[in-house]
């Protein structure tokens, strides 16, 4: 009977571990209603909703190099606009415990395509932004050319 009963728990062990693999896994879909809510709101330029999928301490990171900001500073840019909208084409989200990292390839009539990559965290009310990056993916056969024009405007200023 006693080795019944140790293999019943190695079992057990095994399939509550399996389990908690696949749990792992598994992104929770309240982190992707994030960032689902955070496109929604922002085309709709709810911004009071908009800002309060991020952290206090969140930073917003986007396309031009003098744009790393922290919440206060993307409201007062955000605010006066009618907001924006990105329309998402795919993304990947990777768990790592209480944090998750994202990366979206978004479309938009104004840019095309752009990349949002950022960093979700959990916090009691749920999961919350901490940092998000908004860039444009440059092809490698492009890159020269576009960086080349960045550095002559950059040293025009």
């Amino acid at each position: 009977m006693a080795v019944r009963h140790h293999s019943l728990t190695w079992i057990l062990a095994g399939c509550a571990l399996l389990l908690s693999s696949i749990s792992r896994a598994e992104t929770p879909l309240e982190a992707t209603q994030t960032l689902d809510k955070l496109h929604s709101y922002a085309a709709s330029a709810d911004w009071d909703k908009y800002f309060a999928l991020y952290t206090d301490d969140a930073h917003f990171i986007g396309t031009d190099a003098t744009e790393n900001w922290t919440m206060k500073e993307f409201a007062a840019y955000a605010r006066p606009t009618k907001g924006w909208h990105y329309t998402l084409v795919s993304r990947q989200l990777e768990q790592h415990g209480e944090v998750i990292v994202f990366d979206e390839h978004l479309s938009s009539k104004s840019y095309g395509n752009c990349r949002g990559t950022g960093t979700l965290v959990l916090t009691p009310e749920g999961w919350k932004i901490l940092q998000y990056h908004l860039s444009f993916p440059i092809p490698n056969a492009m890159a020269k050319r576009i960086t080349a024009q960045i550095s002559a405007a950059s040293q025009k200023e």
